[in-house]
């Protein structure tokens, strides 16, 4: 009966402890990776970390001084060959970092090409690898799918004044969208792809900071209408399209004299009391701009193009930044298309219907890239490969974002909407809110009498 009650007293906190931590592992991964995932993986990294690297051809021959050394002072036959110096760990909520030193003879694409063989050789969920400076490389190992459930990153580092995270990257981190060091971008993405989330997560950040906000939406605005309260000129139709952009060019030749007058190279090395606020033009569905339904529209079409690709070539430096969105993209959408896409220097690919908008999205820029396009399943809307023209790329799952939330947002940040005299005409009208009427009871009532 003794050994009973103590099996009991023993065996049910044990049960109960090895529940919570398989509910955990479902439930709250970054937990479990905390308790179990983290202090399991550092012991095997530390154990195997030599044999893996040998294993893996991640290994150099001594130099003749430490083979020497090796023999006279250690007084030991056989040199074993070196690997990579491990200079520091870190372990995280979501993986473990670690930086290594690589020998002379390695170089950063040997340890990428093996990094899925690292991954199953500790056992993690991913493993990537950063350059962080000549020399050197950084393990970033994750040790469940964070993109399963997206989470962003609780500290954020000090960002810029046009930096805004937008999703979350396979590796732990923020995606971070720049506008100082990737002016322009093409986002591309099929019908229940999460294009639209990755509009909302980006408009709901640039509407918390200083810029003017310009959206052309030639579906009727059913996609940018709620963010009007935050735009300073919105345009619903190609028509109206056209006539933002061309305020859009006069508003940046006007920017030019500006630069000229004060001898500055763009609108940072102005004074900040004569700086032009920032502006970020939202195109919503790029191909509406392209397309035509006769002769008459063709004017009209070659004007649009042709000043979305002055903007892309000049407006950086007037401070004038571009957004494109679409569902396809390729040289068959008509004269122009291919000269536009290659003034946008950031990438953003999610689910596409045809490999040949994955093409046009990475294909010039990483063209590993556009086979992790093609492989997002569909039951993972969000998921989307980011590349830049530096020729890496990465998956990225932006957090969920409701487009009530999203207009909320910017509704709360409308004070923040600058008014710019060349868009003027454009601002969209926002009714006022009528104010509540108090209820009148039906039932008129009788005071209290003793």
């Amino acid at each position: 009966m003794t050994d009973l009650s103590t099996l009991w007293e023993v065996g049910l906190p044990l049960a109960g402890a090895g529940g919570g931590l398989g509910v955990a592992k479902v439930r709250a991964p970054r937990v479990y990776w905390s308790l179990v995932g983290l202090p399991v993986a550092r012991v095997r990294f530390a154990m195997t970390y030599r044999s893996t690297m040998d294993v893996c051809g991640l290994t150099v021959q001594p130099s003749r001084l430490r083979a020497f050394m090796v023999r006279t002072v250690a007084r030991r036959g056989d040199v074993q060959p070196v690997p990579p110096k491990v200079r520091r760990v870190r372990g995280s909520s979501t993986g473990m970092r670690v930086t290594l030193r690589l020998p002379a003879g390695l170089e950063p694409a040997d340890v990428m090409a093996s990094s899925e063989r690292l991954r199953h050789a500790w056992g993690v969920h991913s493993v990537n690898v950063v350059e962080t400076k000549p020399g050197y490389v950084e393990l970033r190992m994750t040790g469940y799918d964070v993109l399963r459930r997206v989470k962003m990153p609780r500290r954020k580092r000090s960002l810029g004044p046009l930096t805004v995270p937008v999703a979350l990257r396979e590796d732990g981190t923020a995606f971070v969208r720049d506008y100082l060091k990737v002016p322009h971008a093409l986002t591309l993405g099929a019908n229940q792809s999460g294009k639209s989330m990755y509009q909302r997560n980006l408009i709901a950040g640039l509407a918390r900071l200083d810029v003017a906000l310009v959206g052309i939406d030639c579906k009727r605005g059913v996609e940018q209408r709620g963010y009007a309260p935050r735009l300073s000129a919105f345009a619903i139709t190609p028509d109206e399209a056209s006539g933002v952009l061309d305020a859009l060019v006069g508003e940046m030749e006007e920017r030019f004299d500006l630069l000229s007058e004060h001898g500055a190279a763009d609108i940072w090395a102005l004074p900040e009391k004569v700086r032009p606020v920032p502006i970020v033009l939202l195109v919503d569905e790029v191909a509406e701009l392209f397309l035509v339904t006769g002769k008459k529209d063709e004017e009209r079409r070659d004007r649009m193009v042709t000043q979305m690709i002055r903007l892309g070539q000049m407006a950086r430096a007037a401070g004038i930044f571009l957004e494109i969105c679409g569902q396809r993209f390729g040289s068959d959408l008509g004269k122009g298309a291919t000269t536009l896409r290659a003034q946008l220097t950031g990438r953003v690919v999610h689910r596409v219907n045809d490999k040949q908008t994955a093409d046009m999205g990475l294909g010039d820029i990483a063209p590993d890239a556009v086979v992790a396009v093609t492989t997002i399943p569909p039951d993972k809307p969000g998921v989307a490969v980011a590349g830049d023209s530096s020729g890496g790329w990465s998956r990225i799952r932006t957090p969920e974002l409701t487009a009530t939330e999203a207009a909320a947002i910017c509704t709360e940040y409308a004070h923040l909407t600058p008014a710019l005299p060349a868009l003027a005409p454009y601002r969209p009208v926002i009714p006022a809110q009528a104010p509540p009427v108090e209820s009148i009871p039906l039932v008129k009532p009788v005071p209290a009498t003793d």
